[in-house]
């Protein structure tokens, strides 16, 4: 799989730019399918940086309703947070 299949792209809020200013972490959106392996393949390939580390987080999809009636899917994703080695940084999301 190409890297391009599996970080889909960043998620940038809050907890993420706090993240990456004091846990030396990056979050991005991967595909449904990828495991952590590919991940640290994807993340080292595109940025030319050290992992040391990757969490990942699932959201399952839910069914929106509105007054007991079914009006359609939130969709699911998953999140994984990649922590980066020691004195390594992104440069795509400085500034940010």
């Amino acid at each position: 799989m190409d890297y391009t299949n599996i970080l889909l792209k960043p998620l940038i809020t809050e907890k993420s730019t706090f993240l990456k200013d004091e846990e030396n972490q990056i979050v991005f959106f991967v595909a449904e399918s990828a495991n952590k392996i590919e991940i640290k393949k994807a993340v080292e390939q595109a940025f030319k940086v050290k992992v040391e580390s990757i969490n990942i987080a699932r959201k399952k999809p839910q069914l929106k309703k509105r007054f007991g009636r079914p009006l359609g899917k939130q969709p699911g994703y998953k999140k994984a947070y990649i922590r980066l080695a020691p004195g390594q940084k992104v440069d795509y999301f400085e500034g940010v």
